[in-house]
């Protein structure tokens, strides 16, 4: 093993928080800036507006800056994709960007936030784009634009370098993401010729990493895989519950046109209800914890994509049964 894998929450900071140069290339190649306005300088800003999510507090990476302008960057490293991610990027960008007032005198003085989020999952499996950028604008007239806000998210497991005719930088940047890792032995050449990469991947070498370093390094994937497995195993329990009201279904209907054409139905419908109703108690759960936590209800409802008279039928579930709430979800769902 020559190099780390630059997603990982050690080497993503290495790199891109201790580094402002490196930051400042790989900003001006990802995001869409208005042409003449690349960021010419950086510093860095405190990170974590918004309070973890417990089952997910691992899989999110940031780092946070703001150049000469006054613009503000949020990048951010999702290893694991949430229905309520966006939510999050959102109300993170939103709270970086309405602190400015604290600061400013006037609205028109407010300067803009960009949220680039790197995803390592796909999230949009039925396009083929993997560069996904969001404005605020008119559903009619999109020339026209509410500025303030823009939003950037990069699914990375569709990137193929091969098959793109983007910007150089751009191209090897993502190339860095997606194919630098502990099985590479030697950095592929093109990547090592342009400068602000090539002092990207040096900092990648485990050499350059102390013992502490490198268990600090394996212990966050020990997390990913963690956090994984509860996700899968909420899906899983969805799907078993699934399949057993299915297979009732599918008796009741085999009465009327067949019992073996019934028990299929019955199998499919009840496998679709119990998945999704195995994402719905991972996030259940999660609210509980987070209000278990003394979180503010709007907080959690926002956090989470869920409504607010779900949260208050969460928060009174804790009210109820105290430390034994997580087995009686059912009455919410």
């Amino acid at each position: 093993m020559k190099y780390l894998d630059p997603k990982n929450d050690l080497t993503f900071k290495k790199v891109f928080g201790q580094h402002p140069l490196l930051l400042k290339s790989f900003l001006n190649a990802l995001l869409p800036l208005p042409e003449g306005s690349n960021i010419q300088s950086l510093e860095y800003l405190p990170s974590e507006l918004v309070p973890e999510i417990p089952l997910l507090k691992h899989s999110i990476v940031d780092v946070r800056c703001m150049d000469n302008h006054g613009r503000q960057f949020i990048v951010e490293m999702q290893m694991h994709w949430t229905t309520g991610f966006m939510q999050r990027v959102l109300f993170n960008a939103s709270k970086a960007y309405i602190k400015q007032l604290d600061k400013a005198v006037e609205y028109k003085i407010l300067q803009p936030v960009y949220a680039l989020s790197l995803v390592n999952e796909t999230f949009e499996p039925f396009k083929q784009e993997y560069y996904h950028h969001y404005k605020i604008v008119n559903i009619v007239d999109t020339q026209r634009q509410i500025e303030g806000l823009e939003f950037v998210f990069v699914e990375l497991p569709k990137f193929k370098a091969q098959n793109l005719t983007q910007k150089k930088l751009q191209v090897l940047w993502l190339r860095f993401m997606t194919e630098i890792d502990e099985n590479l032995a030697e950095a592929p050449a093109d990547l090592l010729a342009m400068p602000e990469i090539k002092e990207a991947l040096d900092n990648l070498l485990v050499s350059g990493f102390s013992k502490a370093e490198l268990e600090g390094y394996d212990k966050y994937w020990d997390s990913i895989r963690t956090e994984k497995t509860l996700q899968s195993g909420f899906l899983e329990k969805g799907r078993a519950q699934g399949r057993e009201e299915g297979e009732q279904i599918g008796m009741q209907k085999g009465e009327q046109i067949g019992m073996q054409k019934g028990e299929q139905i019955g199998m499919q419908k009840g496998e679709q209800i119990g998945i999704g109703k195995g994402r719905i108690e991972g996030f259940y759960l999660s609210a509980i914890i987070l209000l278990r936590n003394q979180m503010a209800l709007e907080t959690v409802a926002l956090m989470l994509n869920l409504s607010i008279e779900t949260v208050r039928e969460l928060k009174t579930l804790i009210d109820k049964y105290g430390v034994e709430a997580e087995k009686h979800i059912g009455e919410v769902v």
